[in-house]
């Protein structure tokens, strides 16, 4: 992926990070080989070959926005949750203050629940209110740009909601549907409708249907786990269509404290997003312009 290579991340506390980041950075440049075991050592964003060193509460601002593990269910519904994989993945070699690895437990068990069912609420709202449902409004005004919107962002949220009725978090959408097809319980009964849905040939009725046969595995999970109570089948209405996870929706808010009811997920990746904006800010147009691989071609003259 991006800066594939041998690099090890060390994450420093501020204090020793803004005093030593220069030496020590210094001091490895001046001792690493080109190579190591045949591969060559890159160089990254901080211009030394496979060394990237940062604050360590540097790093948990730009991706989960505190500088500290989450302690209320306000600070854990803040973060965007394809950025908890920053701090979750790979393997920790060395940490004898332990303040890393805390951070690692305070999300290994997933969200405490309360925060977890506040989450799975906004996405059955978004996947049925603002997916399925507009969908069929889409298809009944024969609006394919508003059913191609639609149905994107609906597959997006069923697959993601996949993840939460897993306890698994998601990642990057690049990543998600790898992850997704190794999901326990979910990719055998989900992976066949998300695949037909996705294909470009598969006409807009049935990619409809699909979206309401996924939805009908999610809340049949959400009933099997006690999250929500047994219900009737529902009927499809020719005007508004399938608005199953709605129900379910409703029902976990109704039982949700109230202080959560009110706070919205945030899924956007709002911190990182600030961190970068910031770090492009700082550049030049002709390095920025380098880094996105845009070069001017050349003249006839030339």
């Amino acid at each position: 992926d991006h800066h594939w290579g041998l690099r090890v991340n060390a994450l420093l506390p501020d204090g020793l990070f803004n005093a030593r980041q220069g030496r020590i950075l210094e001091v490895v440049a001046a001792n690493l080989p080109d190579t190591y075991h045949g591969h060559s050592l890159r160089e990254g964003y901080t211009g030394v070959k496979s060394l990237e060193l940062d604050s360590l509460q540097g790093f948990l601002r730009r991706t989960i926005g505190l500088d500290q593990p989450p302690a209320t269910p306000a600070e854990w519904l803040a973060i965007p949750e394809e950025d908890i994989t920053h701090v979750i993945n790979g393997q920790i070699w060395h940490d004898p203050s332990g303040e890393f690895s805390a951070v690692r437990r305070a999300f290994a068990n997933y969200y405490p629940e309360p925060v977890r069912l506040r989450r799975i609420a906004h996405w059955c709202r978004f996947y049925s209110g603002m997916g399925s449902y507009a969908v069929k409004r889409a298809l009944l005004r024969n609006n394919e740009y508003y059913a191609t919107i639609a149905f994107s962002k609906a597959i997006r949220w069923g697959v993601q909601l996949a993840f939460m009725l897993e306890k698994t978090y998601y990642p990057y959408d690049k990543w998600t549907l790898a992850y997704f097809e190794r999901l326990p319980r979910l990719a055998e009964p989900l992976s066949p409708l998300v695949n037909e849905a996705v294909k470009l040939s598969t006409p807009w009725e049935r990619k409809y249907q699909l979206l309401n046969q996924i939805a009908d595995v999610l809340d049949q999970t959400m009933v099997a786990d006690g999250i929500i109570k047994p219900h009737p089948k529902f009927t499809e209405s020719p005007t508004s269509g399938y608005r199953i996870l709605e129900h379910a929706y409703a029902e976990i808010i109704q039982n949700l404290p109230a202080e959560l009811a009110g706070i919205v997920p945030v899924w956007d990746q709002i911190h990182w997003e600030s961190f970068h904006s910031r770090y492009v800010k700082s550049l030049d147009m002709a390095t920025w312009d380098g880094l996105l691989n845009l070069n001017p071609e050349e003249s006839e003259s030339e």
